[in-house]
């Protein structure tokens, strides 16, 4: 969740007249639409999820919440600056709570879900990320907080929701590339907000975060973990050899420097 509400705050925590005048009243309309549909989504995630854990009404309710508002919420609690948009525009809550009703009462799954959720949630991450760093930047924060919290704001609901189950949170590896979508998405607001393009720089994150996170779906992109790089496997066999023979240290040492991966002669 990120918070494209008007009012009091604005979009991302901005004055409404500013947000209008750099984006337009009907793109923030498009942009809350993305933002409300990625909660829901979201929340429908939790909702499965819930299912499968079978959970009651309550924890349909509290995975929802925490997938689709999680992110926003740690986002606004860290930057201080007011109260939590999701606690002041009712239409994020009642969202959550749609998804997490919809999961409860219908069994959503099947070839539509796989196919429509994941473009669902790219749009979302893209959305959440630009919005985040955003936010963050409108308060006075440099950029380095503007891309850390843009990210939190994106993938923040689905880890707290994955701590919860007792799971070690998906985007700390092992899956294709998320948080690093949303990384990138943060980090191309943060530039074309630095090089005077405010305007530009929302869309262009929504578009770079959505389209890296569904490529890398496509293509099986994930993140090498610590033993890919490994000298076992990143140097070949051969020159690990000719290695040794020009290491004193190894050539001395009482196995000859032999590598426990390495196959039997």
């Amino acid at each position: 969740m990120v918070g494209w509400a008007t009012g009091a705050h604005g979009a991302c925590g901005g004055s409404e007249e500013a947000d209008t005048a750099v984006f337009g009243d009907p793109v923030m309309g498009v942009f809350r639409a993305v933002d409300l549909t990625g909660v829901f989504a979201n929340a429908m995630l939790g909702g499965v999820i819930a299912r499968r854990e079978k959970l009651d009404p309550v924890g349909f309710v509290t995975l929802a919440v925490l997938s689709g508002l999680g992110g926003g919420l740690i986002r606004d609690t860290l930057l201080q600056h007011g109260t939590p948009v999701a606690l002041t525009d009712y239409a994020y809550l009642l969202t959550a709570f749609g998804g997490a009703a919809v999961t409860f009462l219908i069994r959503v799954e099947g070839r539509l879900w796989n196919r429509v959720w994941p473009v669902l949630d790219a749009l979302a991450l893209g959305c959440w990320a630009a919005a985040g760093a955003e936010k963050t930047l409108g308060v006075g924060l440099g950029w380095l907080p503007a891309v850390l919290l843009g990210t939190i704001t994106a993938v923040g609901g689905g880890a707290v929701r994955d701590i919860v189950l007792r799971r070690v949170p998906a985007v700390l590896g092992g899956n294709t590339l998320y948080a690093t979508a949303a990384a990138a998405a943060s980090g191309v607001l943060v530039i074309l907000h630095g090089a005077g393009y405010p305007g530009a720089g929302v869309p262009a994150a929504l578009v770079v975060g959505a389209g890296l996170c569904l490529v890398a779906r496509w293509r099986g992109w994930i993140l090498p973990d610590a033993d890919a790089w490994s000298p076992t496997r990143v140097v070949p066999a051969r020159y690990r050899a000719r290695l040794r023979r020009h290491d004193p240290d190894r050539r001395h040492d009482p196995d000859g420097g032999r590598d426990e991966n390495e196959d039997s002669p």
